[in-house]
């Protein structure tokens, strides 16, 4: 998610070139492989060892991220659209359109089961124990609304496309409500029982997803309606042009919220001062990426220079730390100290007690 957050950046900066091109087709190329590899680990990890695969499923924290593998599959659907369409030619468009339609079917599949998951298995649970993982299964979808929006815009069958973005918004419609209450249970959480541990501190970042990816697909999916809904005489004739303009409208009120929840994370992290480097701190890339593309976005549709350069300065800042990550996260994976699971815990204890039972 974050890799391909940031070759997206690249490639939509206000203030582009031929370089940051084709500098963004290599951080896609990365994407693509590290997106693959992750596929094919987890594929053999819960073939080889299937009893780990219900016990990470049943975990509180560790089975929210199940919602990523939709996330990361987006950002490489969105840069098909931006490079190889272009570049390649029709085949691509249906090719894009067909791994939408998985991402669709999964993200939909992960939003609505994981939750239910959480509310049916295991005991319970204090509220002081929660944490924002729980937007990720349900952003999956917001996501994928996006990323319908921006294919929508390349399928040259006008009823496909307006199916798209129909579907689009009703993954919108699915995803983002449902974020915004979580979101309100994590603002109590914070409330009650102060800052997260220094250990999982980034994931207070994680709120801003939803918000900024949401005014995001908002902007995309009316400036779709705009264009199709006239061509397929969907709704009335001016009904394109309203549901662009509200489009606009809320994705500028989602962005304002994400300001708030921008400086409680920012303050949070300068009031922990310093806590521990961990793969969680890849929390803080796609969050302000999306916030970023969002930016960017409204700079475009005003259009106002003021979006722009601020859109510009903060897809630099995300570049600038996902290098960071990056690094901290080779050394880690070098040294062998990075990676944890936390299910395995939970098999320690069932093999610990096993023994026991036949000890006794």
């Amino acid at each position: 998610m974050g890799t391909g957050i940031v070759s997206i950046l690249l490639h939509n900066l206000p203030y582009n070139g031929d370089w940051l091109y084709y500098l963004s087709i290599i951080v896609f190329v990365l994407n693509i492989i590290l997106f693959s590899t992750a596929c094919i680990i987890s594929i053999l990890r819960y073939t080889l060892y299937p009893e780990i695969f219900m016990l990470m499923i049943k975990h509180p924290v560790q089975s929210m991220f199940i919602g990523t593998f939709p996330m990361g599959l987006a950002t490489i659907i969105n840069m098909v659209v931006l490079v190889c369409v272009p570049a390649w030619g029709e085949w691509t468009r249906y090719f894009a359109w067909g791994l939408w339609i998985f991402d669709a079917v999964v993200s939909v599949m992960t939003a609505l089961s994981l939750p239910f998951l959480l509310m049916a298995h295991g005991n319970e649970r204090p509220l002081s124990s929660m944490t924002a993982v729980w937007l990720l299964p349900i952003v999956s979808c917001i996501v994928a609304a996006s990323s319908g929006a921006i294919v929508a815009g390349v399928l040259p069958n006008e009823q496909y496309a307006l199916w798209t973005v129909i579907v689009s918004y009703a993954l919108w419609g699915i995803g983002l409500p449902l974020a915004m209450m979580v979101m309100v249970i994590y603002l109590l959480r914070l409330t009650l029982h102060k800052l997260p541990p220094k250990a999982v501190i980034v994931s207070v970042f994680l709120p801003l997803g939803p918000l900024a990816q949401g005014g995001y697909g908002a902007m995309k999916l009316g400036q779709c309606a705009r264009d199709i809904f006239p061509q397929t005489h969907t709704l009335e004739e001016s009904s394109g042009a309203t549901f662009y303009t509200l489009g606009f409208l809320v994705a500028l009120i989602l962005w304002s919220s994400g300001l708030v929840w921008l400086f409680f994370a920012s303050a949070s992290i300068a009031y922990s001062r310093s806590f521990p480097f961990n793969i969680g701190w890849w929390g803080f890339t796609f969050p302000l990426g999306v916030f970023a593309t969002s930016t960017v976005q409204m700079g475009t549709e005003l259009p106002s220079r003021f979006f722009n350069i601020l859109g510009t300065i903060l897809s630099v800042f995300v570049v600038v730390l996902w290098i960071i990550v990056s690094v901290g996260t080779l050394k880690g994976a070098i040294s062998g100290k990075l990676f944890y699971a936390p299910c395995l815990g939970d098999l320690r204890v069932a093999e610990e007690d096993r023994d026991a039972g036949k000890a006794a």
